[in-house]
C-alpha cells in the first residue's frame, strides 16, 4: 500500500470514456485532473484558426513547429457545470475543441513528433506535484511510464461512436453515426500506427472493456484498484 499522492494513468482509444472517468475518479479521490486530449485538440484549433491545418485534411507541419512556442495550455478551474475548461493562450476554447472539424484533424497533428515532445514536457510538469489523474493514448508508455496505476481503456468502434454521436447532438452538432464512426475508425489507425509514441497497451496496465458496463460500474471498478494499489 502507498500512502503517498500517485500517478494515475488513464489510456485508450477515442471516445472510449476514458476522459470522463478519469475527470470523475479524479473528484472522487481529490486528485487533480489533467485532460492530455484536450491540450492536442487545443494545437489542432490553433492550427485551424491559423491556416496551418484545414478541414479536408491538409496539415503544414513546418509552420506548426515554428508556432508552438506561442502556444500556451492551460485549465481553468471549474466552473458552474463542474467541469475544468481548456485555456488556449487565455482563451476558454472547451466547446471550440470538441467540435467535429478539430476531431478530424487532431490524430495527424498530434502525430507531429515536434507537437509530442512540446506536450509531454507540459504534462510531465503537471505530474511534477503527483497525485494526479491524466488521460490520453501515450500517459502510461511515454509520458508516465512509472505511474503507479495505469488503466487501459477499450470498447468497440461502434459502441465508441453511438456515445460520440449523443454527446455532440447534446451540444446541437447536427452529426450522423456513419460519418463519426468514420472518424473514429480513422482515428484509431492512425493513433496505433503513429512512429512516435503509438497508442499501446502497457505491460503493466490494467484493461477495462467497458462496452457494456454503466458508469457507476466503472466508478466502482476504478475505485477498488486504486484502493488495492493506494
Amino acid at each position: 500500500m502507498n500512502s503517498n499522492p500517485i500517478i494515475i494513468a488513464v489510456d485508450g482509444y477515442s471516445s472510449s470514456g476514458k476522459s470522463t472517468m478519469a475527470r470523475d475518479l479524479a473528484a472522487r479521490i481529490g486528485y487533480i485532473y489533467v485532460d492530455s486530449g484536450a491540450m492536442y485538440r487545443a494545437v489542432t484549433l490553433y492550427a485551424l484558426r491559423h491556416g496551418m491545418a484545414t478541414p479536408e485534411g491538409n496539415l503544414d507541419a513546418e509552420a506548426l513547429n515554428a508556432a508552438l512556442p506561442d502556444i500556451s495550455i492551460s485549465f481553468s478551474p471549474a466552473g458552474a457545470d463542474g467541469r475544468q475548461h481548456t485555456l488556449l493562450n487565455g482563451e476558454d476554447v472547451e466547446k471550440e475543441i470538441r467540435s467535429m472539424e478539430v476531431s478530424g484533424m487532431v490524430s495527424p497533428v498530434a502525430a507531429l513528433p515536434e507537437v509530442r515532445h512540446r506536450l509531454t514536457e507540459l504534462q510531465r510538469e503537471f505530474g511534477r506535484r503527483r497525485g494526479i489523474v491524466m488521460d490520453g493514448r501515450d500517459i502510461g508508455t511515454t509520458v508516465f511510464p512509472d505511474a503507479e496505476m495505469k488503466v487501459f481503456v477499450n470498447a468497440s468502434p461502434e459502441v465508441r461512436a453511438k456515445r460520440r454521436v449523443l454527446e455532440l447532438r447534446a451540444k446541437g452538432e447536427n452529426v450522423n453515426f456513419e460519418e463519426v464512426l468514420d472518424n473514429i475508425r480513422e482515428r484509431d489507425h492512425i493513433d496505433t500506427t503513429r512512429k512516435e509514441s503509438p497508442l499501446v497497451q502497457a505491460a503493466d496496465a490494467h484493461v477495462l472493456d467497458n462496452d457494456s458496463m454503466t458508469i457507476p460500474q466503472q466508478m466502482d471498478w476504478l475505485l477498488n484498484l486504486y484502493n488495492s494499489i493506494k
